[in-house]
């Protein structure tokens, strides 16, 4: 579909959505949104859904202002898949040693490594710039830095939430490794600091919604919250480039006659800020559970836990801000899918999946999540399709 245009405040919206499938608090906050004074365009993806102060699932390009709540405090999360050189049929039937022995290099949940990972030991793993980028923690918010040993033993973790490490297969039988993480707990301590600064400040006490609070160009608040936002990116992107090398290491190992090779990987952060020109006017784009989806650009748009995933490339639309959704995206809250679903549940929508089918995770059930083949049929003038993945084996926080 072409997207839907509808008035705005300040700029119009632009959905590559039904209007009528849209929660009215989502719209709401999209109306909101619309109208910021440094607002210059607003874009709605197919798996947009409520979040705080703006909707996941949106692109918002303003000029001279960022608003830390919209970038969220998952700072830098986002998706890296790479193609390995196996096939469905090096796969053994029982997947369960698979996904303990990724469980046991990758710690989940709120885990972190004892000490931490040495990147220098990882297979082909590239190190310049590693320490550039611990160097310059020394210049992130005060409030944060006792943090540091936290941040160095949980870089090459996964967390919790809907952050996953899969092993998939796509309809040549080709297996893919495919995992989803963020910036940890130092992205989170970062966000929630400076979204407390821009609450404050005098120029947001009249905004329609307090999330909404902005820093704009040329303050020290701007320039405070800019470093420790592309920090905090950085840490995000490395995290995925660590664990994605310890990933590679248990396939190695657990398929060694096999002698697996890899492909270069695809890497897409969703929740960031980029610096980009449109129409001749330099913006700062937040992709709130978005992608850049630029001409050429492959990313990644994962599905549920029992439904698959699409590798795309990027058609290049500046009417979405070169934007594409993220994943699926919500339909339910997580309390909400608590109440309706069982583990019964979770166990028949997963089946063909070795995953966790407790209760801790019955609110990552695929039955929450919109349909994914839908979500990308809405967007087919933001991305082409290039592969399409189904997981066999996910390893969830």
């Amino acid at each position: 579909m072409s997207y839907v245009e509808m008035p705005g405040a300040k700029v119009p919206i632009r959905m590559w959505a039904d209007p009528a499938t849209i929660e009215g608090s989502a719209l709401q906050q999209l109306q909101n949104v619309a109208t910021l004074p440094w607002i210059k365009g607003l874009a709605v993806m197919p798996d947009v859904h409520y979040g705080k102060g703006a909707t996941v699932g949106s692109v918002i390009a303003m000029h001279g202002a960022v608003c830390p709540a919209a970038v969220g405090v998952d700072i830098g999360c986002g998706m890296s898949a790479v193609r390995t050189s196996l096939t469905a049929n090096d796969l053994p039937g029982d997947l369960s040693r698979l996904r303990s022995k990724i469980e046991q290099a990758i710690p989940v949940g709120r885990g972190m490594h004892d000490s931490p990972v040495d990147p220098g030991r990882l297979h082909g793993f590239g190190t310049p710039g590693w320490d550039g980028f611990w160097g310059r923690f020394d210049g992130v918010a005060e409030a944060v830095k006792f943090r540091e040993e936290r941040a160095t033993k949980q870089m090459g973790t996964l967390g919790s939430g809907n952050h996953f490490v899969e092993v998939c297969t796509d309809t040549t039988g080709s297996v893919w490794l495919m995992l989803h993480s963020g910036s940890r707990n130092i992205g989170k301590e970062l966000a929630e600091f400076h979204i407390g600064v821009a609450q404050k400040l005098p120029h947001n006490q009249g905004l329609v919604d307090r999330d909404l609070a902005v820093f704009v160009a040329d303050t020290p608040q701007m320039a405070a919250y800019r470093n420790d936002l592309f920090w905090a990116q950085e840490y995000a992107k490395y995290n995925r480039t660590i664990m994605m090398a310890l990933l590679k290491d248990v396939i190695r190992r657990e398929f060694k006659k096999a002698k697996p090779t890899f492909e270069p990987e695809i890497s897409a952060h969703h929740n960031y800020v980029a610096e980009e020109r449109y129409d001749g006017m330099d913006l700062l784009v937040t992709r709130k559970g978005a992608i850049r989806a630029g001409s050429g650009e492959y990313g990644i748009i994962p599905g549920s836990m029992g439904t698959g995933s699409y590798i795309v490339k990027g058609l290049g639309n500046e009417k979405a801000f070169n934007s594409a959704s993220h994943g699926a995206g919500r339909r339910m809250s997580r309390n909400a899918a608590k109440r309706r679903y069982t583990t019964k549940d979770l166990e028949e929508q997963t089946r063909g999946v070795e995953c966790r089918k407790d209760s801790g995770v019955v609110d990552e059930i695929p039955g929450a999540y919109k349909p994914i083949e839908q979500v990308i049929d809405q967007q087919r003038d933001l991305v082409e399709v290039v592969a399409k993945l189904k997981q066999v084996v996910c390893v969830k926080g």
